[in-house]
């Protein structure tokens, strides 16, 4: 059964993140899917400094980079696959590279390219209720 929470701002979304990173065991692949500005990016900035491998305020979307890795010893991907417009582009990203060294993978706009993955994978869909409310699925 799907485990459903709704936030009501910004704040509410990182702190979730960073509540529900305690999760996370590494290896695992994090796949996130909504629409534009559904907090995709916000809930990551809680999920990285919840495993400390990064402060909420140096998480930024990797829209234009692509591939964000935080962590020194252990390595969290944050990625990016709205830009991506053919899968050509997107091996170029060296995805398979991450599954090296077990690490953590974040993937925004997950649903664009399924990733063939040795990892266990957690999807979480985000949706905007309105106003700063977001509805925040994990499945």
């Amino acid at each position: 059964m799907p485990e459903e929470i709704v936030t009501s701002s910004a704040e509410e979304t990182t702190a979730w993140g960073r509540e529900f990173a305690s999760k996370l065991v590494a290896p695992v692949l994090v796949l996130l899917t909504g629409d534009l500005g559904t907090g995709k990016t916000t809930l990551t900035k809680g999920l990285v400094a919840g495993l400390g491998a990064a402060r909420e305020e140096d998480v930024t979307s990797p829209t234009f980079t692509l591939v964000h890795v935080y962590g020194k010893d252990k390595k969290v991907f944050h990625a990016d696959l709205y830009r991506i417009e053919s899968f050509h582009d997107f091996e170029t990203l060296g995805m398979e590279d991450m599954f090296d060294v077990p690490g953590i993978a974040i993937l925004e706009w997950s649903e664009r390219f399924p990733l063939l993955a040795p990892w266990p994978q957690i999807r979480i869909r985000l949706e905007h209720l309105g106003r700063d409310q977001r509805r925040i699925t994990v499945y």
